[in-house]
């Protein structure tokens, strides 16, 4: 073999890449098409992070507007603990603005496995408000109406001139009934809980007005059966669990409660509570 089919052969099995050279041409219809997907998935991807980083915001403050209902059982004014909370929740919703901004012209499926677990707990807050205000549950329809925000973005003038700021309009979140479902599920937690510090100062009526109203809870989604989200099995199972601790305790106070002074009372309560078996369901 001479040098020149020699250095023919070298040129041959040349690593291209390795050698700083180019596997296809820029300004190819694929190699641009390529680069158009890959902006459109870094895009994708930048507003997924952000929607995780506002659902983790909305989590924590529902959680601390659930902590300060809880206080509700222990203060003088409920009310101002009320409006406390009635605060708190305002700064969520408008965390939920954000949401909403982000998921402008996109599609909510996408992206809902980002903010699903924000929505439930916020969800979980507005609900156990409502509860301890109106003792009723909330429904979707009222959740939704809180969520109506003002987006300052130029309107159309051929549109109807609604009632709005100029320069504004309106911005709504749509709670998804599978994050309602879910996040009334969560309710039922604190609602125990809420049994057990209203036991603590002295208020046996409480305990069973909850009971009431898990039951009919337990109902409404012992109605759905397979029909809902498939985390609804697991959360059903926690509702049975709550319910049947709030029953069971309820049975303690109605057949010992006359003999058990009230200051004892809480930890009567708490103790039934804590030795019924987790496994066990409600019939």
């Amino acid at each position: 073999m001479n040098k020149r089919d020699r250095e023919g052969c070298s040129r041959k099995n040349a690593d291209p890449v390795r050698d700083g050279e180019t596997t296809g041409d820029p300004s190819s219809p694929v190699i641009s098409a390529f680069k158009v997907f890959q902006q459109e998935l870094d895009t994708k991807h930048d507003k997924y992070e952000r929607l995780v980083k506002i659902s983790r915001d909305v989590t924590i403050e529902s959680k601390r507007t659930i902590f300060v209902l809880h206080r509700v059982t222990s203060v003088p004014d409920a009310e101002d603990v009320l409006n406390e909370a009635e605060k708190k929740l305002d700064g969520v919703q408008q965390k939920i603005g954000q949401i909403a901004e982000e998921l402008r012209g996109e599609d909510i499926y996408q992206f809902h496995r980002a903010f699903t677990p924000g929505i439930q707990e916020y969800v979980e807050a507005v609900s156990f408000l409502h509860y301890i205000r109106h003792h009723s549950l909330i429904s979707l329809e009222e959740i939704n109406a809180r969520l109506v925000f003002m987006s300052k973005e130029k309107m159309d003038p051929k549109g109807p001139a609604e009632a709005l700021p100029l320069g504004a309009q309106a911005l709504t979140f749509q709670v998804m009934p599978s994050d309602y479902l879910l996040g009334v599920a969560d309710l039922t937690g604190e609602l125990m809980r809420l049994c057990i510090s209203s036991v603590g100062n002295g208020d046996i009526d409480t305990p069973f007005q909850v009971s009431q109203f898990l039951r009919q809870i337990h109902e409404g989604f012992s109605c759905i059966g397979n029909t809902g989200p498939y985390e609804v099995s697991k959360k059903l199972h926690t509702l049975r669990q709550s319910l049947g601790k709030v029953e069971d305790a309820c049975y303690a106070l109605r057949v010992r409660g006359s003999e058990i002074p009230k200051h004892m009372l809480a930890d009567v309560f708490s103790s039934r509570t804590a030795h019924i078996d987790p496994e066990e369901g409600v019939v």
